[in-house]
């Protein structure tokens, strides 16, 4: 059974995020995959959710597993190509097998079993983060990036859209978001680090690659800027089921050389409105908001 490129959810998602082009871009899909699939030898799967285009999982004429992304956004495959270029030859990082940049497109090398570290049911790797965090903020920055302080605009921009009028304002005030956003660009821009920042590192955006290979990233969204930013997501992980952010600061230290508290918990204080936007759509009132709206006042 042939796999679904895109169905109606998937569809109504991307012209949300992007627009009415990219209704054209999903008509297309289906004739553009056919291209690069003859083109790079490669049988599809099954296709993954995603919320900026598709990501689709694929079987090499070699029998190797690879995986093909593809976006309505050019400037975003650019971005996500050129910090995957950059920490070519990084083992806790996917790497790049061929680009049509042109049409959105990235195919990389396939993870297995690639289990989500979120899904894992396991504990944290520690060790193997702190390997992660320190390979991809030892590579030096190519010109090109845009800074961290674009990202943190951004980030936010989408926060005050999505806050506006929803469920979740009648708990986390767009005041609240603003003084957060303040405090965000203060720190992104007061000369914290000059690294390639993945963006986006949470532990859905880390896969499990084996024994052999262990926590791998993927999906960057990347700037050049302070690297504390990549640090927040991985901090507060002890404090859903309870624990502090010192349980974070004592799990990830000692795999982290120069480890620096007072940027990570700046930034964790920064983005805790953005952690739990979705939640307060879900209505939880877990013990984990009601400590970020704690550290968001």
């Amino acid at each position: 059974m042939a796999a679904v490129l895109i169905d109606d959810q998937a569809r109504a998602r991307l012209i949300t995020r992007f627009g009415g082009d990219a209704a054209d871009w999903c008509d297309a899909l289906p004739a553009l995959v056919a291209r690069l699939a003859e083109q790079w030898g490669l049988t599809v799967l099954d296709a993954k959710p995603g919320n900026t285009g598709r990501t689709l999982i694929c079987a090499g004429d070699d029998g190797a597993k690879k995986v093909l992304k593809l976006t309505p956004d050019r400037t975003i495959a650019e971005s996500e190509a050129a910090a995957l270029r950059a920490w070519d030859g990084c083992s806790r990082v996917v790497q790049v097998l061929a680009t049509e940049l042109a049409n959105g497109a990235i195919l990389m090398e396939g993870i297995d079993p690639g289990t989500e570290l979120r899904e894992s049911g396991v504990h944290v790797p520690w060790p193997e983060v702190g390997d992660l965090l320190t390979q991809i903020h030892s590579v030096t920055p190519p010109a090109g990036f845009s800074t961290l302080e674009d990202r943190v605009t951004f980030m936010y921009g989408l926060a005050e859209r999505g806050l506006r009028g929803s469920v979740a304002e009648a708990t986390l005030s767009m005041e609240t978001l603003d003084r957060a956003r303040l405090r965000a660009l203060a720190l992104a821009t007061d000369g914290g680090g000059h690294s390639i920042v993945h963006g986006d590192l949470h532990p859905g955006n880390v896969l499990d690659g084996g024994p052999g290979r262990g926590a791998v990233a993927i999906d960057p969204r990347p700037s050049v800027g302070d690297p504390a930013f990549d640090l927040a997501d991985w901090v507060t992980l002890p404090m859903l089921d309870g624990g502090t952010l010192e349980d974070g600061f004592d799990a990830i230290a000692p795999h982290l050389p120069g480890f620096d508290a007072g940027r990570v918990r700046a930034w964790c204080v920064t983005l805790s409105p953005l952690f739990v936007m979705r939640p307060l759509e879900r209505g939880e009132r877990t013990p984990f908001v009601e400590a970020m709206l704690r550290m968001a006042a």
